[in-house]
């Protein structure tokens, strides 16, 4: 099972997040998975596997997408996955 210890933004996705009022969703999706309640948000990894590239939803709209680096999460991209 992953255990993610710590989840990191980068100074981009925090401006994304307040410009389209996301900050409280997103933090309560990131306690979900650092309590290790992944399937409330739908964490799931990314292709190819070998990358290590994960994603979770916020909303019914938005996904983050990050990186895990040392059993922590970085997200480096907050994507509109509705329009797909």
């Amino acid at each position: 099972m992953l255990k993610i210890n710590n989840i990191f933004e980068t100074k981009w996705v925090f401006e994304f997040l307040e410009k389209r009022w996301l900050i409280n969703q997103y933090k309560k999706s990131k306690s979900y998975i650092l309590a290790w309640i992944y399937w409330k948000t739908d964490l799931k990894i990314r292709k190819p596997k070998e990358k290590w590239e994960y994603s979770f939803r916020i909303n019914k709209q938005f996904r983050a997408f990050g990186k895990i680096d040392n059993w922590d999460l970085i997200i480096y991209i907050i994507d509109n996955h509705q329009n797909f």
